[in-house]
């Protein structure tokens, strides 16, 4: 269980508006900075599968330069980010994964004067070096016909499938990396649905995801790759599972800010989070505190909040309406001067997350002050 530290009854005594406009006044970043990106960028990944340090893939996106993927670190006396690996890329990296299994594998959907491809690659061994220019490809994702938006990961460990979504249908991939191959098992089409944007897979049951579309959520079978339940009517940007919790689920909207949903009961949210003063544009839960979610957007913020879901506002016979208290927001990281596209918490120390800005600036910050175990 999570709480706020402790403040003093002054505090106690702010105003809700007067609260936020103080958190977004006193919020400038106190983390470390990640110099190396020289290009603008939007894809940052925790490397899961490191288990011996804190570590981050991040991928550049730049017109008219090579691109790069930076392998960045978190120094052992933990003061600074360093460069572990600067690998050439030969497209813009519009979305980047790293395998939960083998921190030197990962993931990209790439844009080209040709368009959209994805791939799978692997980072060469180091042998001492910085610089190692040539990431081994291991294999293309091919067969896509619209423009691809997403590759997703199963979350929770080694897993044969991998899953690609572009514009119009889902492809479920049986791969081996050992052996650099991968090849489609089953197809999901859209049909009438506008545009698919992306998803996410439910560490919970690795046979569900969420996939977003211009205008509603639905969940998927892979089994049957036929969609079930849905959020309609919602200009939803990202979508994250609690990996703690079942049936949770984040959601940043455009009109709504951030939301928090039961699966089981979709009519109404559970909680409604003010979310940014621009788009919200990514949400994520962290990995081992399912309280606190970060939040990203636009107005080049970064939003740290305790969501907290009872028991009784997630069980199945709980009533259907809203929860429309707000939330504590415990921080605000104002510290950019550029849209905020990438977030992501260290798997191997989840009091610490990095974010990343359009501008390549990526900061590392720790939220132990507002951690209060019991």
């Amino acid at each position: 269980m999570l709480a706020v530290s402790s403040v003093s009854n002054s505090e106690r005594a702010i105003s809700r508006g007067e609260e936020l406009k103080r958190a977004r006044m006193q919020g400038g970043s106190s983390g470390i900075v990640y110099g190396g990106l020289k290009y603008q960028a939007r894809c940052i990944a925790d490397v899961r599968a490191d288990a011996g340090s804190t570590t981050f893939l991040a991928g550049t996106l730049s017109l008219k330069e090579e691109n790069e993927v930076h392998l960045i670190r978190l120094s052992p006396a933990e003061s600074e980010l360093v460069c572990d690996g600067l690998f050439y890329h030969p497209n813009e990296i519009w979305d980047l994964k790293s395998c939960p299994f083998d921190h030197r594998v990962f993931s990209t959907v790439y844009t080209s004067g040709e368009g959209y491809g994805a791939a799978v690659w692997k980072i060469p061994e180091q042998h001492g070096q910085s610089n190692t220019p040539q990431l081994e490809q291991l294999f293309e994702l091919t067969g896509h016909t619209g423009k691809i938006r997403r590759v997703l990961w199963w979350p929770l460990g080694k897993h044969d499938k991998l899953i690609s979504i572009d514009d119009r249908n889902i492809f479920l991939w049986n791969i081996d990396t050992s052996n650099k191959s991968a090849k489609v098992i089953s197809q999901g089409s859209v049909d009438m649905l506008p545009n698919l944007r992306g998803g996410a897979w439910d560490p919970h049951n690795h046979n569900s995801i969420a996939a977003i579309s211009d205008s509603s959520l639905h969940l998927w079978d892979l089994r049957s790759m036929e969609k079930s339940v849905a959020i309609e009517h919602a200009h939803i940007r990202d979508v994250d599972y609690n990996p703690k919790k079942q049936n949770i689920i984040a959601t940043a909207e455009d009109e709504f800010g951030i939301r928090l949903w039961d699966l089981r009961m979709l009519k109404h949210p559970l909680k409604d989070l003010p979310g940014h003063s621009h788009w919200t544009w990514t949400v994520r839960h962290n990995p081992e505190y399912d309280e606190l979610l970060l939040s990203a957007g636009t107005d080049s913020t970064v939003n740290l909040w305790l969501a907290q879901v009872s028991s009784n506002d997630s069980g199945p016979d709980s009533p259907g309406s809203p929860k429309r208290q707000e939330e504590p927001l415990l921080n605000s990281y104002t510290d950019y001067e550029d849209s905020i596209y990438g977030i992501a918490w260290s798997s191997h120390d989840p009091s610490l997350f990095a974010s990343l800005s359009y501008d390549g600036r990526v900061v590392l910050e720790s939220v132990k002050p507002y951690l209060q175990r019991k």
